[in-house]
């Protein structure tokens, strides 16, 4: 199977925990980065297909950077990406910029609460610098 890669683009796979808000915040980040903050250089990998054996998913963490960003200390992401693509550029936990697991607010994650989303855009923040740091090795 021939996979058709992009140029210069940072792949962003996160966490896709339903057991904490932490990995919902960690998918609103992604999102925001993607969206918002760094559009034209940055792809999402889904985690599932990725582990259930995507070709194009593990092709593109294998060749080209790729930031892990979960949810908490089972590292769910940086292992599987590790596991079947091989190292990963960066790895962020949200549980580590907070005060550990449980910590955040509204414990709902359908509705999350003010605090929820200022640290998803903080996390977004951190996923944007390790994106930055990956282009600017290109330039």
């Amino acid at each position: 199977m021939i996979v058709n890669l992009p140029e210069r683009k940072v792949g962003i796979v996160s966490c896709s925990g339903e057991g904490c808000v932490e990995g919902t915040v960690s998918r609103i980040a992604t999102r925001l980065v993607l969206e918002k903050i760094h559009p034209e250089n940055t792809v999402t990998i889904c985690l599932p297909l990725f582990l259930a054996g995507g070709k194009e998913e593990r092709a593109f963490a294998k060749d080209y950077p790729t930031i892990a960003v979960d949810g908490c200390d089972k590292l769910c992401a940086k292992t599987g990406t590790e596991r079947h693509s091989g190292k990963i550029a960066s790895s962020i936990v949200v549980t580590e910029l907070t005060s550990g697991p449980n910590r955040l607010g509204s414990g709902s994650r359908r509705k999350l609460s003010d605090e929820d989303l200022a640290l998803a855009e903080s996390v977004a923040e951190k996923i944007a610098q390790e994106v930055d740091k990956i282009l600017n090795r290109w330039r």
